[in-house]
């Protein structure tokens, strides 16, 4: 609250006097106390590092946090504040000034107000029953008595400086008919009668609407196509799937979240062909990811942090920073081949193989 615009920091490995209590600081605490940027309790994700350090012979812990430049921070829905020496939680007016200071930080295109659009674009019913109890702390929204308008400026679905207006991350997850106005929003699903673009289309789909439907028509229809052979044995049955349908889930929920819906039309592209399946998604990699570091073990940024967010909340995805993770070990562990990569500036294609 007091907007300093310094880092905190927090120290491991002292008592409340401040002195050593001779802590061990193992590469496991470490990457513990890494994980919690990322675990997908705080939103938004913080900018944080994790250090040892050695002060007079000591072993500590230390953890910087910068400031946030879109506040307010929640975690595990919850708004925390410092009054003073201790904690509370934000009231209304708190929640308000923090507001107030994202609007002087630039936006990412997600937090965009959407200009040919009004609130009655946006699905009320199902940000009220479903939406909102996924992302505020049940005893939070017990209390709560904000109108509809204020309920849907502080999850961000409408825009603080143009209050009239839906955000983009508004429209996507709770519009209408989001394709409507963001043209490349929806998934194209091919399949293809062999292994090369050129071979004979078997079916073809188009889906769009709200994130948590669009995710959950493209994997029905993956799940259709998957393929599983049962083996009677001793006892029972056993049962060989086609192809990894977690590796598909996360991969999907991935494409969603991360691609780029700012100045193109091209909607994601899933291609299945007789050995695998390819999913690309417009956009490469961003940020603090590059083509050469894409896929490496605790490298992820967002495009879109707010709808990384809203997915969260609806339970699309689990944990932040973790979905490539995910479906390679899924691919190990059910004895399929490894996931392979193409990409480049403008798109990210991943291609999922089936058993040999």
């Amino acid at each position: 609250m007091p907007g300093h615009g310094k880092p905190g920091v927090v120290l491991v490995g002292l008592d409340d006097a401040g002195k050593p209590i001779g802590l061990t600081v193992s590469d496991e605490l470490l990457v513990r106390l890494a994980d919690m940027r990322s675990d997908g309790n705080i939103v938004p994700i913080p900018t944080m590092s994790v250090e040892k350090r050695q002060v007079g012979g000591n072993e500590l812990a230390v953890v910087t946090v910068e400031p946030s430049d879109a506040p307010p921070v929640r975690y595990k829905g919850r708004i925390y504040i410092r009054v003073g020496s201790r904690r509370d939680l934000a009231s209304r007016q708190d929640e308000r000034i923090l507001n107030e200071r994202r609007l002087h930080n630039e936006q990412p295109f997600d937090l965009k107000s959407v200009r040919n659009a009004t609130p009655d674009e946006l699905g009320l019913r199902f940000f009220s029953e479903v939406y909102l109890p996924g992302c505020v702390a049940p005893e939070e929204l017990a209390k709560n008595n904000r109108t509809v308008h204020e309920q849907l400026l502080a999850t961000k679905m409408i825009a603080e400086e143009d209050v009239e207006y839906p955000t983009v991350t508004g429209l996507l997850v709770l519009g209408r008919r989001p394709r409507h106005f963001f043209p490349c929003a929806y998934v194209q699903f091919l399949r293809l009668g062999g292994t090369k673009l050129s071979d004979p289309i078997q079916d073809a789909e188009e889906y769009d609407g709200p994130v948590d439907k669009l995710y959950e028509r493209v994997m029905d229809k993956l799940r259709a196509f998957r393929m599983v052979a049962v083996e009677i044995i001793s006892g029972g049955e056993r049962r060989t799937e086609s192809i990894s349908l977690i590796a598909l889930e996360q991969l999907v929920a991935n494409a969603i979240m991360h691609r780029t819906y700012e100045g193109t039309n091209a909607p994601i592209r899933i291609t299945w062909f007789n050995d695998r399946v390819e999913i690309r998604s417009p956009g490469g990699p961003f940020g603090t990811v590059t083509v050469e570091r894409f896929g490496k073990p605790g490298m992820a940024d967002y495009r879109n942090p707010n709808l990384a967010a809203a997915m969260k909340n609806l339970g699309i995805v689990q944990r932040f920073g973790v979905g490539i993770g995910l479906a390679t070990a899924a691919l190990a562990e059910g004895g399929f081949p490894p996931l392979t990569w193409d990409v480049d500036s403008h798109s990210v294609c991943a291609t999922v193989w089936m058993r040999q």
